[in-house]
């Protein structure tokens, strides 16, 4: 069974976009979680349209905070294998079948994606070259974080290990990542499976220049070592 885990807030402009190409690629058992931080606008009401029983909608935190949110909705993942969405993307045809095949032999894998604009018009055809993305763990905890949450899948006995956060976790997917890392095994996969949508007003500035200190970069690092050395 596959679980699909979505943290949504205010998200009525692409959730639906998103979810059906999600649904597309998911069978009849598998699930999709989609924890909703009490968003304003018209998102709940687009997702309950859709009518699909694979769908389940629980209330998020309420503390206005992405890795909170999507703790939630991983709290409440019953599948054997997960994957991580953004409310905001699109998965290419294929994505699953593919994380699939290399689950078999590595507990998270991160794909590749390509970078689009509000319209899913391209701006690179990799991140991973945007990002400078290569494999190591301790290049990915000390120099540069290349564990995308969009892209990543993993099974569950990660989610068993990382679950819960350690409360000053930077971020949900830097935490996965480097837990998966230093306590199992990561496959970065070089295709591209998803359109990596940036319009402006996503949660998180990946795919943009930070605007974290280096201080706040030290920090995030620091709180990562910290809840490793706890596992």
């Amino acid at each position: 069974m596959i679980s699909v885990c979505i943290a949504t807030y205010n998200g009525e402009k692409f959730i639906k976009q998103q979810l059906t190409s999600i649904l597309e690629q998911l069978a009849p058992a598998d699930e999709i979680i989609v924890s909703d931080d009490n968003s304003k606008d018209n998102t709940r009401n687009i997702i309950e349209e859709l009518n699909d029983g694979r769908i389940k909608i629980i209330d998020g935190p309420g503390m206005g905070s992405p890795t909170k949110n999507f703790e939630q909705a991983l709290k409440h993942a019953k599948g054997d294998y997960i994957f991580l969405a953004d409310q905001d993307d699109v998965w290419k045809e294929g994505k699953v079948s593919i994380c699939m095949k290399y689950l078999k032999d590595y507990c998270c894998v991160v794909s590749d994606a390509t970078v689009t604009d509000g319209d899913l018009k391209e701006t690179s055809s990799s991140f991973f070259k945007l990002n400078n993305t290569k494999y190591g763990k301790w290049y990915n905890l000390l120099l540069k974080n290349g564990y995308l949450g969009c892209c990543m899948a993993f099974r569950k006995e990660l989610l068993n290990a990382a679950i819960p956060f350690p409360e000053d976790t930077p971020m949900h997917d830097i935490w996965l990542g480097n837990v998966a890392a230093f306590k199992f095994n990561v496959c970065f996969i070089p295709q591209s499976l998803i359109l990596f949508r940036r319009h402006g007003h996503n949660s998180s500035s990946t795919a943009r220049k930070s605007t974290s200190s280096l201080k706040d970069k030290i920090n995030f690092r620091y709180a990562i070592c910290k809840g490793l050395i706890k596992l």
